[in-house]
């Protein structure tokens, strides 16, 4: 049976679902390797996603760390369509498993370079203004996915940070999602992260009217120390996490001609200070 390679998006994945399984089942490695009968090191690959378990491994992993039935299912079908997967990894629905590879690939990643035609990036997203694209999730959800979302920040101010390029068209600093002051309020804040570190690069792309590859769509690109780049991009109701090679080129030839068409860090946090005070002076 063919099996995908090591470190793809899917297996990646599947091994930071089985990380946060463990951890609340309030396991070690070792612990869940010993009741296995495994060597530690072998339930490690797994977790790293330096090797994906087969369908019965996940669901003996499972069964030890006392998943529901529910859950048992999810992840032991997540690894049967790894054995017969690409590298590429298209789904439909978002929702939990999106999230968990999400935080995962943005901890381990060196290197993130977020195009952003319509919303301010994830990472440098005040809680009001995460508040404010939440709001058609459940009451319930929402305080809980803000605070996600805010935690998420941590990699860019952690001793070892990720290297943040974030490439932001126009308009999307001008659309006052919120309200005029919690958007000034959300960009004042890209103003003082980008200016207080130098792991965080902006650069706004200019409204002049012509096409560039921003107008396609918002994608993610993640390089890794140890593993292929990924890049990902969802629309409502599907996601894509790509490694193929030719995939990977096309989006980081986007990238650098998107910094080329756009305004250099200096410029950039000008302009969105500049941003900033004309939603303030428009406030009512």
């Amino acid at each position: 049976m063919a099996r995908t390679a090591k470190h793809s998006p899917r297996v990646r994945a599947l091994g930071a679902e089985l990380r946060e399984a463990r951890e609340a089942a309030g396991m070690t490695m070792r612990e869940v390797a010993q009741r296995l009968g495994w060597h530690h090191s072998k339930y490690a690959r797994f977790e790293s996603g330096d090797q994906p378990p087969t369908p019965e491994q996940s669901s003996a992993i499972l069964a030890t760390f006392g998943a529901s039935e529910a859950e048992r299912e999810r992840l032991t079908d997540m690894a049967a369509d790894i054995a017969n997967g690409d590298a590429n990894w298209l789904k439909a629905g978002t929702g939990h498993d999106d999230l968990t590879t999400l935080l995962e690939f943005e901890r381990t990643a060196t290197n993130i370079v977020d195009v952003s035609p319509l919303l301010i990036p994830g990472l440098l997203q005040t809680s009001d203004y995460a508040r404010t694209i939440m709001a058609n999730e459940t009451p319930g959800d929402i305080e809980r996915l803000v605070a996600m979302r805010i935690g998420r920040r941590d990699v860019l101010t952690r001793p070892k940070p990720v290297e943040l390029t974030a490439i932001i068209l126009e308009t999307a600093l001008r659309r006052p999602m919120g309200g005029r002051e919690v958007m000034a309020d959300q960009l004042r804040y890209i103003a003082k992260i980008a200016s207080d570190h130098n792991n965080v690069t902006v650069h706004v792309l200019p409204d002049t009217g012509k096409w560039t590859p921003a107008h396609i769509g918002p994608f993610i690109l993640f390089d890794f120390a140890k593993a292929a780049p990924i890049v990902h991009f969802e629309h409502l109701s599907s996601s894509a996490f790509l490694s193929n090679t030719g995939d990977i080129k096309v989006h980081r030839e986007a990238a650098v001609n998107l910094r080329e068409a756009a305004m250099n860090p200096t410029e950039s946090i000008e302009f969105i200070a500049q941003c900033a005070a004309e939603m303030e002076d428009n406030h009512e």
